[in-house]
């Protein structure tokens, strides 16, 4: 599938997606999520992604936030609609039954932020800056960044941010738990792999569930601990639980088959 404002690249069952928009710090327009939203469709259906990374071009950012000039004019019920859109498709990432690994190389500000949070965790590289700066705009964040902000690094944290539009470095992310490793620029992708090539070696089935499950506990229409004995239970009707028991037994190598 071919992207206006996306570059993407397949090797082993991975897919790198790149935003493109290097002239522009990668920033978010209405171009930009129609490509995201179809880019998680295309992970959903295509057999062959098990995984897949979101970064930016260049070495600047990952995304420095929206394209400001594109809503500048909007009315309110304009706003209200961008900002439902963005929600949608950063809950399709956050729901992807495959992992989407965001790989934060540079700034990730404002919308740039909320995307890497929908994804299912994040990695840095050293000289990335992450904050919430819509206020200096007389804005909030509104594809998400109040809600999950505070759902990573606790309230208090999230408010200052929040209220403050400081930015914080890597080192700083790591320590509250917004990321889950920081690397050198020339190593981050590398990390990233390797650590997803060892998640495609699991059931995909179960890694789908997992996902699911601990989604679950953000979600107020669902119970978490309810959610989490069906898809317990769910795994034992799938042949990559009886692969799975079996190699375990026979001390070999798993092989799943995703059914």
């Amino acid at each position: 599938m071919s992207y206006t404002t996306l570059l993407t690249s397949l090797e082993n069952n991975i897919l790198t997606i790149t935003i493109n928009r290097p002239d522009k710090l990668n920033a978010l327009n209405k171009d930009v999520f129609t490509d995201l939203n179809n880019v998680v469709d295309e992970i959903e259906n295509s057999a062959e992604i098990r995984s897949a990374i979101i970064i930016g071009s260049g070495s600047k950012a990952f995304v420095a936030g929206a394209d400001i000039a594109e809503f500048s004019s909007y009315n309110k019920e304009q706003a209200m609609a961008l900002a439902k859109r963005g929600q949608d498709i950063f809950f399709k990432i956050e729901n992807c039954s495959k992992p989407i690994v965001a790989c934060i190389n540079g700034f990730a500000l404002g919308g740039g932020l909320e995307l890497a949070m929908s994804c299912h965790f994040r990695l840095a590289s050293d000289n990335a800056k992450f904050g919430q700066p819509e206020v200096n705009l007389g804005l909030i964040p509104g594809y998400g960044g109040t809600q999950r902000l505070a759902q990573l690094i606790g309230k208090g944290r999230a408010i200052e941010l929040l209220i403050s539009a400081n930015m914080i470095d890597a080192a700083t992310a790591l320590s509250y738990g917004l990321v889950n490793h920081v690397t050198t620029q020339e190593e981050l992708l590398s990390k990233a792999i390797g650590i997803l090539t060892t998640i495609n070696s699991k059931a995909p089935i179960a890694v789908a569930n997992c996902i699911k499950t601990a989604n679950a506990i953000f979600d107020e229409t669902k119970n978490g601990f309810d959610e989490e004995v069906k898809a317990f239970g769910n795994c034992f009707e799938t042949q990559d639980m009886k692969e799975g028991v079996s190699a375990f037994l026979e001390k070999r190598k798993a092989n799943f088959t995703c059914k």
